[in-house]
């Protein structure tokens, strides 16, 4: 086994190889406006520290999200466009449990990343691999009772004291703890979800309603 995980769905850009017992390489760069300029560079050197080439790899991981558009897709369409090149599985792994593992807190706790606009994605966790509700995206403000009083994981978590004031690292995911459970997860039978995005809202771009046809009738 050789998994290429990669992972954009936060400011992270992360990539990590897996060779089936544990990590042989990784990279994580936190830039949110770079992730299509950094991710393929990353995985070179994730490569190349590795000692392997892409034609090696056997699987490709990918964190789906939650995410914003721009960036979450960078990531799921090279996972794509690599699976369909080396002719091998993507299994899709949500970033915000991909955190949770990494956290790897007694429990019950919860997960929130940054979904700008006031908001945050985020989900609730019994142990580092049990998600129990989620993901969502809400007003921090809205789901305070519910996350009341519970640890809490990631950028969310920290912008947001007044509502997880029992915050934590890590503040991004990394694709390390997307390939550790991965394997793991692969290693016991279990079906991964499909490489396509959980975006929960719409992207901001939005096609006018009543634009103007310039266009000869």
């Amino acid at each position: 086994m050789l998994l290429l995980a990669l992972d954009t769905a936060t400011p992270a850009v992360t990539v990590a190889l897996h060779d089936g017992d544990d990590i042989i390489a990784s990279s994580s760069q936190v830039d949110a406006r770079r992730h299509g300029e950094l991710l393929l560079p990353a995985i070179d050197r994730v490569l190349a520290e590795a000692g392997r080439t892409l034609d090696a790899v056997t699987g490709i991981v990918v964190g789906i999200g939650p995410g914003p558009y721009t960036g979450l897709r960078v990531g799921l369409m090279t996972a794509d466009t690599f699976g369909l090149a080396l002719g091998v599985p993507v299994h899709g792994v949500c970033t915000l449990d991909g955190l949770a593992y990494a956290a790897d807190l007694p429990g019950p706790f919860v997960v929130a990343t940054d979904a700008r606009r006031k908001e945050v994605y985020w989900a609730r966790y019994a142990d580092s691999r049990t998600r129990v509700s989620g993901p969502a995206v809400d007003r921090p403000a809205d789901i305070a009772e519910q996350v009341e009083d519970l640890p809490a994981v990631g950028a969310g978590a920290l912008l947001y004291p007044e509502v997880f004031p029992r915050a934590h690292e890590p503040e991004h995911v990394s694709a390390a703890a997307l390939a550790r459970l991965a394997a793991e997860r692969l290693a016991a039978g279990q079906e991964l979800p499909a490489p396509r995005p959980l975006y929960l809202r719409r992207p901001d771009a939005q096609v006018p309603k009543n634009y103007k046809v310039v266009t000869p009738k």
